[in-house]
């Protein structure tokens, strides 16, 4: 079974769509078998809106204990506001206040409450999904409303992505990344076999690109590279081709900016859309209104077709 997972440094550089396309095409392809989507960018999570899941079971995500007040308890000494970094303890009119959306789960308040008034609880942060699309089985999260500890929900995304996976006997994962070079996207990269870092013709791009590509090699990860809009700035895609050019990262794709891209994506579709299957070699016709022409779809399927190479 093998891993691919799309990355980018920024929001908006083209990283989700490009999955959802990738899921289209993956089941599409013969040589995969039983595909399963997994998005891991679980503080913004949009997929679903390309894909358009149908949530078959949900489960409840719990991050790290936060402080609980008992009141029969307390005889607000205020002990505790003194300690507490996050301001997540006040007192008003001589009532102590505990915040839970403030605190940080430290655990100090708990320890210097003379009247063991604090304890250390549960606290759901947000929950997870699993789903179906009409392109294979997905996993994905929501993470509560300034919840931390994104990185664990990531893990329990994979995991289940991967159970699944065995389940089904399917020999790819596609998942869509957090942005950056953060604690998810750590979680997301680990023993992955292939990560795709999407980037865009710009200064802030190359940057991302080049963090990514160092996060990803302390990992030992391969990495292959899509300029997507590349054609905005042919002089700084050109830079970029450069810099993969002397580190040996492959370029998998470059894609043209392309306005058909942004209607498909308000209707809430894939940029391609599956072939109309009349008999078992059919292939998708310039008549099919939901097609990309010419250059966005070729390059869209090129880029697809070189990550199969790429991973098996």
């Amino acid at each position: 079974m093998k891993e691919l997972l799309v990355v980018s440094g920024k929001g908006g550089t083209g990283k989700t769509t490009i999955v959802g396309t990738l899921a289209v095409l993956a089941k599409d392809t013969p040589l995969i078998r039983n595909p399963v989507l997994a998005d891991c960018d679980v503080d913004a999570a949009d997929l679903h809106l390309i894909l358009n899941p149908a949530t078959k079971e949900s489960k409840e995500f719990f991050g790290l204990k936060k402080a609980g007040l008992d009141r029969d308890k307390c005889d607000n000494c205020g002990e505790c506001i003194p300690v507490c970094r996050f301001d997540a303890i006040t007192s008003h009119n001589g009532i102590i206040r505990l915040d839970p959306i403030s605190c940080e789960g430290c655990g100090v308040c708990y320890r210097v409450c003379p009247r063991q008034a604090i304890t250390m609880e549960d606290f759901i942060a947000g929950h997870w999904f699993v789903s179906d699309t009409p392109y294979g089985p997905m996993v994905h999260a929501r993470l509560g409303i300034a919840e931390e500890n994104s990185g664990k929900l990531v893990m329990e995304v994979r995991r289940e992505a991967r159970r699944i996976a065995e389940t089904l006997e399917s020999n790819l994962i596609i998942s869509d990344g957090p942005p950056g070079i953060g604690c998810p996207v750590i979680s997301a990269m680990t023993g992955v076999d292939l990560v795709l870092i999407v980037t865009e013709p710009t200064v802030a791009g190359i940057h991302d690109m080049e963090r990514l590509y160092n996060l990803a090699k302390g990992f030992d990860v391969e990495v292959a590279v899509c300029i997507n809009k590349y054609d905005l700035d042919s002089e700084t895609s050109a830079d970029i081709e450069g810099f993969c050019h002397a580190h040996n990262i492959y370029v998998a794709g470059k894609i043209a900016f392309d306005e058909r891209v942004v209607k498909a994506l308000t209707r809430g579709e894939p940029i391609i859309m599956p072939r109309r299957r009349m008999s078992s070699g059919a292939q998708r016709t310039s008549s099919d209104p939901h097609s990309l022409p010419d250059t966005t779809a070729r390059a869209i399927e090129e880029l697809w077709t070189k990550i199969v190479v790429r991973l098996y």
